[in-house]
């Protein structure tokens, strides 16, 4: 199925303007009836308060939201598996191509209009030239371009260091999506990381010439991939920078990239 993932708003932030908006609106309330003035003031609800409430409403907002989704979803997706295996791939097979937006409402209307005759799985109104074309960086000329940052965790350094961020990236150079393990590692053991600003690679520099960055490479690696990896990685940092293939079966590093 192709899910459109769901929007991370923004959370409901306490400022200095919308506290001034209250009060305004609290001004107002009581200058429309001036001879119950008292009786409304004591009824409104304090500037501090009504900012916790309004946190409180956007949460419940988001939760009631994420709910209806996964709710409609749920039901399409009940629709969907009442059909047979063969109608299903079809099915299935002509959502991956549509224009529609992967949204549970338009899923619905899809089947809707297959179920009434107005859509034909085999011949759609769109075409069925359309193919899924996996986004690639063919000819990369950053390693920011190449790929991008999807996940970070702080690794414990031991008892002599602060700890060191290990970042996960991915991208597809052509071949496949490929996923690299980013994580600083120590020359000297008696050294320590510590937390800078100037690292392209990275978001925290860690080290000085007593650290190295280690980068593992999971997925369909060739070695000119595997050299051009170490080439931008390299360009992006100025710390030795060792770039070697990981066997996702057998957990065990492969060659590595040229120092």
């Amino acid at each position: 199925m192709r899910f459109k993932p769901w929007p991370r708003p923004t959370p409901y932030e306490d400022t200095p303007r919308k506290r001034a908006a209250y009060r305004r609106k609290l001004e107002r309330e009581r200058a429309a009836l001036p001879l119950f003035a008292p009786a409304i003031a004591e009824r409104q609800l304090g500037v501090a308060e009504e900012m916790v409430r309004r946190t409180g409403q956007w949460e419940r907002q988001q939760l009631e939201g994420r709910r209806q989704r996964a709710q409609a979803w749920r039901r399409v997706r009940a629709r969907l598996f009442g059909l047979d295996a063969g109608r299903r791939r079809a099915i299935r097979a002509l959502w991956r191509v549509c224009p529609y937006p992967a949204d549970p409402s338009y899923f619905g209307t899809l089947l809707h209009e297959i179920a009434t005759g107005r859509i034909d799985p085999a011949r759609p109104p769109w075409g069925a030239s359309h193919t899924l074309t996996p986004r690639t960086t063919p000819n990369p000329a950053s390693f920011a371009e190449a790929f991008r940052r999807i996940g970070q965790r702080t690794v414990d350094g031991g008892p002599k260091t602060v700890g060191a961020d290990e970042l996960l990236f991915c991208g597809n150079l052509g071949s496949g999506i490929l996923f690299l393990t980013s994580r600083v590692r120590l020359i000297e053991p008696n050294e320590s990381f510590y937390t800078s600003s100037n690292h392209r690679l990275r978001d925290s520099h860690v080290g000085s010439s007593g650290h190295w960055v280690d980068i593992a490479v999971r997925g369909p690696c060739s070695d000119e991939d595997l050299r051009r990896i170490a080439r931008l990685a390299r360009a992006a940092d100025t710390r030795p920078v060792v770039v070697r293939r990981i066997d996702p079966l057998a957990g065990l590093s492969g060659r590595e990239a040229a120092r």
